[in-house]
């Protein structure tokens, strides 16, 4: 079973990577999606290798983001890619069935390409602006969020979609409302002082089943 809220971890070091990964583990995220952007590979591999066992030790899922090899080599549960990265076919066949493979989307075309090419969850959006993310795709709001999901319903196409993109706690019931099945946040964690009472919070609305 999936969990319905990813933490996408933030910093410029590796020491500040960890620190952030680590405060949002303990304050109870059980899905990390490791993003350590433009870093050479000594630094990623490092980050990752200490990241791995910390949330082993909290029993939470460790994805990295964008990096097939990198996930291969230190073991990780799965992959995030966006939609520059590496084609989710291709991913597949390197790194098998036991991996999770998650894929960046915007439109339900590509949602539908990459369910045809064996992705296992959806990262939908952007929801709004965020500061997070150089490369932006256009700006879905709820509107945009309701139609996909209503033509995923149409075509008979079942898979865990999370929204993303600068979403807060009062964004959540509104975005549940649309059919999603759960959200990845950054900032929002990563900048909270109360982040153990924000993760309950987000929990609660996410399991609430709002949609019956």
């Amino acid at each position: 079973m999936y969990s319905k809220l990813q933490y996408i971890s933030q910093g410029e070091t590796i020491e500040k990577q960890l620190y952030n990964i680590h405060q949002a583990l303990d304050a109870g995220c059980n899905w990390v999606q490791m993003r350590f952007k433009d870093q050479n590979q000594k630094d990623a591999y490092t980050l990752a290798e200490a990241a791995k066992p910390l949330c082993k030790k909290y029993a939470s899922t460790f994805i990295i983001n964008d990096d097939i090899h990198l996930t291969k080599e230190v073991d990780a549960d799965g992959v995030h890619l966006g939609l520059t990265d590496t084609k989710i076919d291709e991913a597949r066949a390197f790194l098998g069935t036991s991996k999770v493979i998650g894929g960046t989307a915007n439109t339900f075309e590509d949602i539908q390409n990459h369910v045809q090419n064996g992705c296992d969850y959806i990262g939908l959006g952007p929801f709004r602006f965020t500061a997070t993310k150089e490369k932006r795709s256009p700006i879905l709001g709820l509107s945009g969020y309701y139609d996909i999901l209503q033509k995923l319903k149409k075509n008979k196409i079942e898979i865990p979609v999370y929204a993303i993109g600068g979403i807060t706690l009062r964004d959540v019931n509104p975005l549940m409302e649309t059919g999603i099945f759960g959200i990845a946040v950054s900032g929002v964690i990563t900048e909270s002082d109360e982040k153990e009472k924000l993760i309950q919070q987000l929990n609660e609305k996410l399991y609430a089943n709002i949609i019956v």
